[in-house]
């Protein structure tokens, strides 16, 4: 059946018609875009096989003498010429199935078509953890000042006056005037240093905030999930 045909196994394979005669060879397979399966081919006739005219693999099906088609030789002849495009536009498809008389496939025998195809395929999926870094607000550093107030003892040197005396004779002088008996004094003022305490505010130091990036590692997981195929037969046996 056409449906199970591959192209590689078509090529240049003695084409024959719904009678047995022989039409010619094949020439090129050409595969329907929703289908994936081969849909028609191009049959060289004539002289060193120089014409090629498109035939229909709808029935058809191979033997050991050749590919089988459900057309006659003569639908054939007067078939629309193949122009060597690879492609097979819907005008030139029309023609073609309007030629053979058969009915154009409706979208969605195409869709079901390709939806067969597909279902002989599995896609496995899985989770996969995307580690990336982003910047986040961590905290805040503000620099402040404020008063201490501290006691503070300096031994600062002080001076004061005191009062001695000091004796020494007369002289000769002093000696021949008359001297007077009685009581006097004398009054001296006496100085002292005392601590004077004076305050000045004076700069000291300085400081400022500054800002250095410290890279470490640090681990992260999280649960991750995967699919896994799994073939389970008649036979009881189940392969992964």
């Amino acid at each position: 059946m056409a449906t199970t045909m591959r192209p590689e196994q078509l090529a240049d394979d003695p084409v024959l018609d719904r009678n047995g005669d022989k039409i010619g060879k094949v020439g090129t397979v050409y595969i329907g875009e929703t289908t994936a399966r081969p849909e028609w081919v191009t049959v060289k006739t004539g002289m060193l096989g120089q014409k090629e005219t498109f035939v229909p693999l709808e029935g058809a099906w191979e033997g050991a003498d050749g590919l089988h088609v459900q057309v006659s030789k003569d639908q054939v002849s007067d078939a629309p010429s193949a122009d060597g495009d690879d492609y097979l536009s819907g005008e030139q498809s029309a023609r073609l199935y309007h030629h053979y008389n058969l009915p154009m496939p409706r979208e969605s025998d195409r869709r079901e078509a390709a939806g067969d195809a597909d279902d002989r395929s599995m896609v496995r999926s899985e989770e996969r953890l995307r580690v990336g870094t982003e910047p986040v607000e961590a905290g805040r550093v503000r620099l402040r000042k404020h008063v201490v107030t501290e006691e503070q003892q300096v031994n600062v040197p002080v001076s004061h006056e005191e009062v001695r005396i000091e004796r020494e004779p007369v002289d000769e002088t002093e000696r021949r005037e008359p001297a007077e008996m009685g009581e006097s004094e004398q009054e001296v003022t006496l100085y002292a240093e005392e601590p004077r305490v004076e305050k000045e505010r004076v700069p000291v130091e300085k400081a400022r905030l500054g800002k250095e990036t410290v890279t470490e590692d640090r681990p992260v997981s999280d649960q991750v999930r995967r699919e896994e195929f799994e073939v389970d037969d008649d036979s009881g046996r189940r392969d992964r």
